[in-house]
């Protein structure tokens, strides 16, 4: 995706965000581009002074990109079930950050994995827990610590990577934007 592309999925993901969370009619998106229609999965971040507000996606394509987007963003401001749903006053100021996720892949090896490239995504028994590549850049987790990590997040102990479990890497395009000023209107 070109700079232009990911600015107009940006803005559409702010604008879509702040017409649910007012309850008005969620943009529509017109003309996009054929990078903006490809099916890839996504996840749609959403900080409020550096901090994790709201951050939610999806691994299956099923609909065109732009359309993952708004859904995501939704679902980031209002069903993740670590924060309340956003409010009006919430919208004063927040940053958002979209991954665009390259297909799943089964490791044989947890040699394979490089952090600061590749995401992960864990399953074992009923548990799955997913964290995107650039978490594990933030907090300088070295590939153990990112292991442990994804057990956590899906609720399994931090071990339990070594024993019976599916382990998923991923890539990701991550681009994001610092407030409401730096994306253009969508056309």
């Amino acid at each position: 995706m070109n700079k232009k592309e990911q600015n107009q999925l940006l803005q559409l993901a702010r604008e879509t965000i702040c017409a649910a969370v007012t309850r008005q009619p969620l943009p529509l998106f017109e003309k996009p581009t054929a990078a903006l229609c490809s099916h890839s999965g996504c996840f749609v971040t959403i900080k409020q002074q550096g901090q994790l507000r709201g951050c939610i996606g999806s691994f299956v394509a099923r609909q065109p990109l732009w359309q993952t987007v708004q859904e995501m963003a939704v679902s980031a401001a209002s069903r993740d079930p670590r924060f309340y749903p956003m409010k009006p006053d919430d919208l004063a100021d927040f940053s958002l950050e979209i991954s665009v996720l390259s297909p799943l892949q089964l490791i044989q090896s947890v040699d394979e994995i490089k952090v600061g490239i590749h995401g992960l995504y864990l399953i074992k028994g009923h548990n799955h827990g997913v964290l995107l590549p650039q978490v594990a850049v933030e907090y300088g987790w070295d590939r153990d610590t990112f292991l442990r990590q994804t057990c956590r997040k899906a609720g399994l102990p931090d071990e339990a990577w070594q024993k019976e479990a599916e382990i998923y890497i991923f890539s990701a395009e991550v681009f994001g934007d610092t407030s409401p000023a730096t994306a253009p209107a969508l056309p």
